[in-house]
């Protein structure tokens, strides 16, 4: 593990550039160049700083400024509101464009004297959006034409998600970053960390003396995690079909709601101390290979780019538990998928419901108290109790009370525009490390190993039926998300 100091205000005034390789694909199109505006727009770009992109595609400076405007003005689900001519001005006025093809030397030598030009001095955040077969073959240039030299300006590298394909691979990339980058350089960037309901369920669970005290196998019945999706691969054949569901959402995502969701207090709010309780508590979840299944969904094998006797998943389900003496016993069960009925991602903390207490014998009485954190869409927190319905009769009904993002805030900021940020500081606190996405791969390989049945579901249903089994053999059902959550 590693610490990190955030970069002072005085760095922030310091010449910096930032080198985005794969500027004219289509991470650059949908998250970094809108992030970039959101950054300038927010007042959070150092001020001496160029944005350099690199590309396949022969562009000049103008072309390039004028291919980001024309991103920043395009229809995108992650992006929408309007784009105010000055700031637009103020992003397009720093960039500036190498074509060439990443694989040759030459395109870094071009890289080296632009920089050399722009700022004789200059901090440098090499951005790879783009395939991580080419991380060796990038790494080297850079080192080879200095670009990774530290005498004058500090370096650092973003990688995206997946980092790695299995246990092995990620250790093989950790060990490439390793032989370029001290730790502290490298920033594993995962989209879910940067999102603002799962950085406040830290702050809701500790920052208030409420709930948290209640978290643990004495108070809690189970959990359930649901992360569903209303569409399906659309055009990503090519990708998901080499990866499947539980690698694309299960490694990553679901496992870092698990962790914040059930992982120890840290001591400080720091990189250090957050990432070493999140490390900790994925090193404690148990692979329950024996209550797994994989679905596919029917048409999936008709789809773009997709293997015609693909054995794929689309759909997963699993139980596990946390190996500590806090959550001893609790099970948590987690299903996530595509073409489900709703677009959803939820965690829901059911309390444990034993003991008879005075409306016991009521109708609705014995209906457990749940908190839930509602992640997407209608992001908020919710917690349910049982409430007298009015009238004369005694009758009990289950009611919620919610903290709704929607009254606080008109948009969300997209997580790129938080991790870009932190990039820019030098906070790691919610990037992963190299010892974290090992633990990660360490539970998701026993399960993928698993991987040889696959289950039909139909399209707009919750997943294939034997997903029921590996909760009801507990005399437990999922629970049916609300749409009601924060929609007012």
């Amino acid at each position: 593990m590693h610490k990190v100091t955030i970069e002072n205000h005085k760095n922030m005034q310091e010449s910096f550039s930032l080198i985005i390789f794969g500027a004219t694909g289509n991470l650059a199109q949908l998250k970094l160049i809108p992030a970039l505006y959101d950054l300038v727009e927010a007042n959070l770009l150092p001020e001496k700083m160029s944005i350099i992109g690199i590309g396949r595609k022969e562009l000049s400076h103008e072309e390039f400024r004028a291919y980001s405007n024309d991103v920043l003005h395009k229809p995108n689900r992650h992006h929408q509101h309007p784009i105010k001519d000055e700031v637009a001005k103020n992003l397009l006025d720093r960039m500036l464009y190498v074509s060439g093809d990443i694989a040759q030397r030459e395109l870094y030598d071009k890289l080296a004297n632009l920089t050399k030009e722009n700022e004789s001095c200059s901090n440098r955040m090499f951005y790879l959006a783009t395939y991580p077969e080419l991380y060796p073959t990038v790494f080297n240039h850079l080192q080879e034409s200095g670009l990774n030299n530290q005498d004058c300006g500090y370096v650092r590298v973003i990688v995206e998600k997946p980092i790695g394909s299995d246990l092995p691979s990620a250790q093989k990339l950790n060990q490439l970053l390793a032989s370029y980058y001290k730790e502290d350089q490298i920033f594993r960037l995962d989209h879910y960390l940067g999102r603002e309901t799962l950085q406040n369920l830290l702050t809701f669970r500790f920052a208030n003396n409420l709930f948290e005290p209640l978290i643990n196998k004495d108070n809690i019945d189970h959990i359930q995690i649901t992360a569903a999706e209303d569409f399906g691969i659309g055009m990503r054949g090519g990708y998901y079909d080499s990866v499947g569901a539980l690698k694309d959402v299960g490694q990553n995502h679901i496992l870092q709601m698990i962790a914040l969701a059930t992982m120890e207090a840290p001591k400080s709010f720091d990189n250090l101390s957050v990432t070493n309780k999140r490390t900790e508590l994925l090193k404690q979840l148990v692979p329950e290979t024996d209550r797994l299944i994989f679905g596919q969904y029917e048409g999936y094998l008709n789809e773009k780019d997709v293997a015609k006797d693909s054995k794929n998943d689309t759909f997963f389900a699993f139980r596990t538990q946390i190996n500590n003496e806090r959550f001893k016993g609790v099970p948590i069960y987690v299903r996530a998928g595509k073409l489900l009925p709703r677009m959803v991602t939820e965690i829901a903390i059911v309390f444990k419901n034993e003991a008879k207490h005075l409306f016991s014998n009521v109708v609705g009485g014995d209906d457990p108290n749940m908190l839930i954190y509602r992640i997407q869409p209608n992001e908020g927190i919710v917690f349910r109790f049982s409430s007298k319905i009015p009238g004369p009769e005694f009758k009990i009904q289950n009611e919620y009370m919610q903290y709704c993002y929607k009254h606080t805030a008109a948009t969300l900021p997209d997580p790129y525009l938080r991790l870009l940020n932190d990039a820019l500081r030098g906070d790691q606190t919610f990037f992963v490390d190299a010892e974290e996405v090992e633990a990660q791969w360490q539970f998701i390989d026993p399960l993928i190993a698993e991987r040889k049945e696959l289950f039909s579901y139909k399209p707009g249903s919750w997943g294939p039926e034997q997903a029921n089994e590996i909760i009801e053999k507990d005399g437990r059902k999922w629970i049916e998300p609300s749409i009601g959550f924060c929609s007012f």
